[in-house]
């Protein structure tokens, strides 16, 4: 009789948890049904305003779009940020209804990938901005040293483009948390051989304007 006792005893705390528990797993359904669809909502929106941006020409000026058709992958930058923030809101739905059902172990795992998106999406626009900036860079250069009569201003405008570019991509690999301690003192040896290269080829480059000018203040001694 004891035994039947605890059975029923137990068999009533099952169902009286489970009656508790079903309420809680339909309002998460309905939750992550609201984030399912908040998520498509913000990926057009995304993309809408990336497109009136003209986000694309950007893209295409960083030769990012064009790397991405090289490795036959068809999406575009816009797209890759739009999916993005749509994942970002699943994440934060999942982890917000593991916190809810007491998941916990689960809420932690998917909160670290939700804490970890952000950084990819700032990588992405670190390295298309970058990348700009870096060929505004190398033009600005070439235009001011060409204009003076530099006869290294090519050389030396691609390598101030490729000292940014360097900069650039090592921004973006301490934004995505890649190993943080070799990349830096992989920067210090990059941009250093990029600084002595620039340093030698200036110097090649701008002795015959030295030589020239230096022509030019003895000639002006002189007629003094």
């Amino acid at each position: 009789m004891q035994q039947i006792d605890i059975f029923v005893a137990s068999l009533t705390s099952f169902w009286t948890e489970f009656a508790r528990f079903v309420p809680q797993l339909i309002a998460a359904a309905i939750l992550l049904l609201l984030g399912w669809m908040l998520a498509k909502v913000a990926r057009s929106a995304v993309m809408r305003v990336l497109k009136l941006l003209h986000f694309d020409k950007a893209t295409e000026k960083s030769g990012l779009e064009s790397f991405l058709k090289h490795a036959e992958l068809e999406v575009s930058v816009a797209s890759i940020l739009g999916n993005l923030v749509y994942w970002l809101i699943i994440l934060v739905m999942i982890v917000t209804v593991a916190n809810s059902l007491g998941l916990q172990m689960v809420a932690d795992l998917f909160n670290k990938v939700v804490l970890y998106i952000p950084n990819v999406i700032v990588a992405i626009l670190v390295l298309v901005f970058g990348t700009i900036l870096a060929r505004f860079i190398n033009r600005l250069v070439f235009a001011w040293l060409n204009n003076v009569g530099f006869s290294g201003a090519l050389t030396v405008s691609t390598f101030s483009e490729y000292a940014m570019l360097v900069f650039v991509f090592f921004i973006a690999m301490e934004q995505l948390q890649i190993a943080n301690e070799l990349l830096t003192a992989a920067f210090v040896i990059a941009f250093g051989a990029v600084g002595l290269a620039f340093a030698i080829a200036f110097g090649l480059g701008s002795k015959d304007v030295a030589a020239r000018v230096i022509e030019q203040l003895v000639a002006k001694k002189k007629n003094d």
